[in-house]
């Protein structure tokens, strides 16, 4: 009786650390509206895009390590957002966060982008070639005035 009265009363209280965290009720419902998840963690850094990195040993080992993204993105991220650096530790290639080992930087590597595929910003080849197929025009009505 004394393990389910103290199991309950963890889970209360994990759930009130969640909603505290996740700034309130207002805020919480704002997360679970964008990112249909709840979490509780320990921040481990910011990238210098404002996503933020998370870690919960208490969840399963592929799901204790997660992002939240920069609040300008708004439903519109995915994991190209996340630069190099941050990759290896959300993959679990390495333990040690860039926070306290930071990335080698040389002068000849380029910035981070995030994937633009499916977005106006998207790349398209020019081409110089005629195109075989000619889209089809509606003729114009001839407009009489009275």
């Amino acid at each position: 009786m004394a393990n389910i009265v103290s199991g309950t009363l963890e889970k209360v209280g994990n759930f009130f650390r969640m909603l505290k965290q996740n700034g309130g009720i207002i805020g919480s419902t704002k997360k679970l509206f964008y990112t249909d998840d709840l979490k509780d963690g320990t921040l481990i850094g910011v990238d210098k895009y404002g996503n933020k990195y998370f870690e919960n040993k208490r969840y399963f080992v592929c799901r204790s390590r997660w992002v939240q993204y920069n609040e300008d993105v708004g439903l519109n991220y995915d994991g190209s957002q996340i630069p190099a650096e941050w990759y290896g530790w959300m993959h679990y290639k390495t333990d040690i966060p860039p926070t306290v080992r930071p990335p080698v930087n040389y002068k000849w590597m380029a910035d981070h982008t995030e994937n633009y595929s499916g977005t106006d910003k998207a790349w398209t080849p020019y081409s110089t070639t005629k195109p075989k197929i000619q889209p089809w025009k509606p003729p114009k009505k001839d407009v009489q005035t009275n």
